[in-house]
C-alpha cells in the first residue's frame, strides 16, 4: 500500500495527495480506481483531485491570513486550466479568478464568480473583448497605450453606472531562470509597460478620472523555484506606488502575479506555497512601512502550483517498437494534442502504470504519442514495469496547461475529464466527439459532391 501524507506544499508532490495503491495493485485518486475510470470514460482521460485543488488554494489563503495585515485576495490563473468546474471550485474556496481572454471571462461568469472577483490580463484585448468586460464591470489589467486609449474612449461614450476598474501592467526587468516563452518580467517582453513610461502613465491616469485607477500590476513569469526575483518585485512595485500616491493617484492595490512552480520530477525543488507566501507578505510590508505607505491590498495569481499537482491525466498502451541496442518507444492514445508542453518547453514529467503499481520498475522506455510529428514525445527516457498493450499509462503534474493548450491536431477529439472526491467522480468535461471535429466546418456548395 503506497499512501501519500499530506504535506507542507501541495506544489511539492508529484501526485495528488489522495493517490493511494489498493489492495488489486491499483492507482487511486479521490478514492477511485484510476483503471476503472478509464473502463468509465474512456482515454486518454485528465482525472482532477478536488481536493488537492482545495487543499492548494487553503494554503495560499490561510498563509496570508496569517502574515498579512492589510487585505489580500488570491486569485486563480485560470489560464492553467480554465473551465466551469475549476472556476467554480477556486470560486467556492474564496479565490478571484484571473482571466486572459473574452472566452475565460464568460466561462468564470458561468461559473457563478461575480465580476468584483475577476480581473482581465492580456497585451492585445480586442475592442469586443474590452467592452465586453466593461458592460460586466470585471477589474481590467491595461497593458498598452492602445488599450488605455479605448478604455478612455469607452468609459466617455457609454453610459457607465461605475467608473472602469483599471490597473496599469509594467514590466519590472527581473529575470528569472525558467524556460524563454514563459518569462514574462524582463524588459523584452510583449507584456506590459516600459517602466521608463511610468511618468506618462500617471500623467495620462490624473488627465482620465473617469477611470478608476485601482493599482498597479507585475508579473515575473512562471514556473520559477527561486525566491529573490519575487522578493525583488515587492520592492519595485512598492516604489511605484509611492510615486503613484506623490502624483496625487492613491492606487490601493498591488498584484505580485504568480508563478510558483511545482515539483514535475523528483529532482525539482520549489519553495513550499506557505513559504512564497509568507515572503511576499514580509517583503511587501517590509517596503511599504519604509516607505511610510498604508498597506495596499495585496493580490498574488497562483495557478500552476493550485492545479496542477492536482491533476494527473490516464492513457491506454498500444504499440511497442524495440529499436536494437538503442530504445524501446511505447506509444499511448494521446500525446501532443492533450499535453504539447513537451514538445513546446521540453517539459519533463513523471509517469506510472496504474494497473501494475506494485510490479518493480525494470524497463526505460522512450514514451510517444500517436500523432503524425516525429516530436510527439510524452517522455524520452522513464524507467517503468515492463509495458503491454492496453496497460494504463498515468503521466502526474498535468492539471496546468494540458487541457487549456490541448488542440485538434490530426483531427483527435479532445480529452474527457472528470473530477475525483472520496470516491465519487464526476464528468467535467465531454469527450469530444468526431461530429464536434466538423460541426464548425463550412463546405462551399460548389465544392460539395453530389451523392451517388
Amino acid at each position: 500500500m503506497i499512501s501519500t501524507p499530506v504535506p507542507l506544499a501541495v506544489n511539492q508532490q508529484i501526485l495528488p495527495l489522495t493517490a493511494e495503491t489498493n489492495a488489486r495493485g491499483h492507482l487511486t485518486i479521490g478514492g477511485c480506481d484510476v483503471v476503472e475510470l478509464v473502463a468509465q470514460f474512456g482515454s486518454p482521460l485528465y482525472i482532477l483531485d478536488e481536493f488537492t485543488f482545495r487543499t492548494a488554494c487553503r494554503q495560499y489563503q490561510d498563509t496570508l491570513q496569517q502574515t498579512y495585515s492589510g487585505e489580500f485576495l488570491v486569485l486563480y490563473a485560470s489560464k492553467a486550466w480554465n473551465c466551469l468546474a475549476t472556476c467554480a471550485l477556486a470560486h467556492s474556496e474564496g479565490l478571484g479568478i484571473d482571466v486572459a481572454s473574452g472566452g475565460e471571462l464568460y466561462t468564470a461568469l458561468r461559473a457563478g464568480v461575480p465580476a468584483s472577483h475577476i480581473y482581465f490580463h492580456g497585451n492585445n484585448k480586442s475592442p469586443q473583448e474590452l467592452l465586453y468586460a466593461l458592460e460586466v464591470n470585471c477589474t481590467i489589467v491595461a497593458d498598452n497605450w492602445l488599450e488605455l486609449e479605448r478604455l478612455a474612449a469607452y468609459a466617455e461614450e457609454h453610459d457607465l453606472s461605475t467608473p472602469p476598474r483599471v490597473m496599469l501592467r509594467l514590466t519590472p526587468g527581473i529575470e528569472c531562470h525558467t524556460h524563454e516563452y514563459i518569462r514574462t518580467g524582463h524588459l523584452d517582453s510583449k507584456f506590459g509597460f516600459d517602466p521608463q513610461q511610468f511618468p506618462e502613465l500617471l500623467q495620462f491616469a490624473k488627465a482620465h478620472p473617469e477611470l478608476d485607477w485601482v493599482g498597479l500590476h507585475a508579473h515575473i513569469g512562471s514556473q520559477i523555484f527561486e525566491e529573490q526575483p519575487h522578493l525583488d518585485l515587492c520592492d519595485v512595485l512598492v516604489a511605484w506606488l509611492a510615486e503613484a500616491r506623490d502624483a496625487m493617484l492613491p492606487m490601493r492595490e498591488l498584484n505580485v502575479g504568480g508563478g510558483l512552480g511545482i515539483r514535475y520530477v523528483e529532482s525539482d525543488n520549489p519553495p513550499a506555497i506557505a513559504h512564497w507566501a509568507k515572503a511576499i507578505s514580509h517583503q511587501l510590508s517590509q517596503a511599504c512601512r519604509q516607505r511610510h505607505l498604508p498597506l495596499p491590498k495585496l493580490l498574488c495569481e497562483p495557478g500552476r502550483s493550485i492545479v496542477g499537482p492536482a491533476a494527473v491525466t490516464a492513457y491506454t498502451v498500444g504499440s511497442r517498437k524495440v529499436i536494437p541496442e538503442l530504445r524501446t518507444y511505447i506509444a499511448v492514445d494521446g500525446g501532443m494534442s492533450d499535453n504539447p508542453r513537451p514538445i513546446t518547453y521540453q517539459a519533463q514529467y513523471t509517469a506510472l502504470c496504474a494497473n501494475r503499481m506494485t510490479t518493480a520498475a525494470t524497463e526505460t522506455v522512450r514514451v510517444a504519442g500517436k500523432h503524425c510529428e516525429s516530436g510527439d514525445i510524452l517522455l524520452p527516457q522513464v524507467t517503468l514495469p515492463p509495458l503491454q498493450a492496453n496497460d494504463i499509462l498515468v503521466v502526474a503534474s498535468t492539471g496546468a496547461y494540458n487541457y487549456s493548450m490541448a488542440s485538434n491536431y490530426n483531427r483527435v477529439p479532445r480529452p474527457a475529464a472528470v473530477v475525483v472526491c472520496e470516491g465519487e467522480a464526476n464528468l467535467i468535461l465531454q469527450r469530444e466527439t468526431y461530429a464536434d471535429l466538423v460541426a464548425h466546418d463550412v463546405l462551399p456548395l460548389r465544392l460539395s459532391t453530389p451523392a451517388p
